[in-house]
């Protein structure tokens, strides 16, 4: 039977994938796919404790739809700026926004 442990485990991995790539990355999409990875280990954890912890309440279920609802409104406002970027630079290469600068 998969315990808890078994979800953390693999949240923590999905995490960890989501960090190094998010640090090692220099291409926009990647980093904001990397997050998006994080977003979804920590859903993976809220489900989980609430699943075995408390079976009842669904306060893991309502956190993950923030999760949800706050990482749609982060690719919607990064691609925004993504394409704004790609459009003047016509780069998605991170190095590039440090040239942005006033």
């Amino acid at each position: 039977m998969v315990s808890l442990e078994h979800y953390l485990i693999l949240s923590a991995i999905i995490f960890s994938v989501g960090v190094v790539g998010a640090l090692s990355k220099r291409n926009i999409i990647t980093v904001l796919m990397s997050i998006e990875l994080m977003f979804n280990a920590s859903n993976l954890a809220f489900i989980a404790f609430t699943r075995f912890v408390s079976p009842q309440v669904l306060t893991g279920h309502v956190f993950a739809m923030f999760v949800v609802t706050v990482a749609a409104a982060e690719v919607a406002l990064a691609l925004a700026i993504v394409i704004a970027m790609f459009r003047s630079r016509e780069s998605v290469d991170i190095t590039v926004i440090e040239s942005m600068k006033g």
